[in-house]
């Protein structure tokens, strides 16, 4: 089981996370493009503490939104998602490359990652992006209850797929995130982002808030860069998935 977490979202003099302190305990850094945050010399900054950590690097490409962060809904085409992908991955691939490395995967971010999830299209055209841009560079995507549909589509596409799961965002019954806003769509303490992240890893159930459970099949781990509680609870994450 791997860990993520969101990196490099800092913007000029605003900084955003504790990347150097986060990067150790990660195997998967999601570094942000530009588009939601962070800019060329964060961007190249974070490729390097990556490769100095032994960091797989992720392309984290988001809608054009700076000022809501990636997290508002835009009225996209399917097009025009492959072009902001293929885009923001060449971005920073240009700056790994210029660092004798490349980028490994693409995780999209906040409201363009549930709108992939939700929408077919979207996510065919999210597909066709890596498969454009290099033959095997996986998407990673939300682990859902049922996978077989994105399968289906990422094997038609000739693109693998990296599911992943989050440790402190809360559940639908169909392994869709609640949203942003709403009663514990984000877990508010250590213990609860540690027991769910556990559960996720030893595909053991999760107690949802209506009651019911769900069970997922990750293949990563996610811990938001941005939630306060990201570093202590990274550390006994770390702990906890080695001891597994």
């Amino acid at each position: 089981m791997k860990l993520n977490c969101d990196m490099g979202e800092s913007f000029g003099a605003w900084r955003m996370g504790e990347d150097e302190l986060v990067m150790p305990l990660v195997d998967q850094a999601n570094i942000a493009c530009g588009f939601h945050a962070s800019d060329p010399q964060t961007m190249r900054n974070t490729v390097k503490l990556a490769l100095e950590n032994s960091v797989s690097i992720g392309a984290h490409p988001a809608y054009p939104d700076l000022v809501g962060f990636g997290r508002r809904a835009m009225a996209v085409s399917p097009e025009e998602v492959e072009a902001l992908l293929l885009y923001q991955i060449g971005a920073l691939d240009g700056l790994c490359r210029a660092e004798g490395s490349q980028v490994d995967y693409v995780k999209p971010h906040g409201a363009l990652y549930n709108a992939i999830a939700a929408d077919a299209s979207l996510l065919r055209a999210a597909l066709t992006a890596c498969a454009r841009y290099r033959d095997g560079l996986p998407l990673m995507v939300l682990a859902r209850a049922d996978n077989s549909g994105s399968q289906r589509l990422a094997e038609q596409l000739g693109v693998p797929l990296l599911f992943e799961a989050f440790a402190d965002r809360g559940y639908a019954a169909d392994g869709s995130l609640l949203p942003r806003g709403t009663p514990g769509a984000v877990h508010g303490d250590d213990d609860s982002i540690l027991n769910q992240a556990l559960a996720f890893a030893r595909g053991a159930p999760v107690a949802l808030a209506d009651g019911g459970s769900l069970c997922l099949t990750p293949d990563s781990l996610c811990v938001h860069g941005d939630n306060a509680h990201a570093r202590s609870v990274l550390r006994r994450l770390r702990a906890g998935l080695d001891a597994l």
